[in-house]
Formats: structure tokens, C-alpha cells, sequence
């Protein structure tokens, strides 16, 4: 069974066991936190109404930082150049199943 879940404005495929990284989210190491399923698949397939019922449990394993991104900008021409750089906050959390 596998579920499509919202979380930070992008939709994560998660199904028992899988560890993603989301968006910075609140709480610590080892809280607990319950998703609502956009879409529940598997034998069948339920969303809308269907799905309100169901939940998704998972655990936070570690808060962290992502590669550096490079931003560069140049204008031929008028000798303008700029390089910046960025780095995304993430939590990763980890799947613990899906309940309904």
C-alpha cells in the first residue's frame, strides 16, 4: 500500500519504512507526526472522501542543511557579474505506516 501525501507545497509517493526529506518542518529528533493522505493506492485506489479516514504515521529523524546551490549572473556587454550561493533547510522523516 503506498500513499501520495502534501507536505511544504510538493506531494511525496511514501509507503511504510521509506525515508524522504520534506520541507523544514517543527519538533525535534523522534517526534511523531500524522500526515493526511491525498491518495491512498494499492488493491484499490481511494481519494476524495474516501481517504479522510486514513493517516499517515511517521517519525522525524534529523533536521538538516542540502548541498550548496551556486546562483550566477552575468550581463554581456557592461562587465556585471554576480555569484551567490544557497542552501535549503530539511527535515528527514521516516515512514512508519498508513492507518485507516
Amino acid at each position: 500500500m503506498f500513499a501520495i501525501i502534501q507536505t511544504g507545497g510538493k506531494q511525496y509517493r511514501v509507503q511504510e519504512g521509506d525515508v524522504i526529506r520534506v520541507e523544514s518542518l517543527k519538533g525535534e529528533a523522534g517526534d511523531k507526526l500524522d500526515l493526511a493522505p491525498l491518495f491512498v493506492g494499492g488493491d484499490k485506489a481511494l481519494f476524495g472522501d474516501a481517504v479522510s479516514k486514513f493517516v499517515v504515521n511517521a517519525e522525524v529523524v534529523e533536521h538538516g542543511r542540502g548541498e550548496k546551490i551556486y546562483i550566477r549572473k552575468y550581463k554581456s556587454g557592461v562587465q556585471y557579474r554576480r555569484r551567490t550561493g544557497h542552501r535549503q533547510d530539511y527535515t528527514a522523516i521516516k515512514i512508519l505506516g498508513i492507518k485507516g
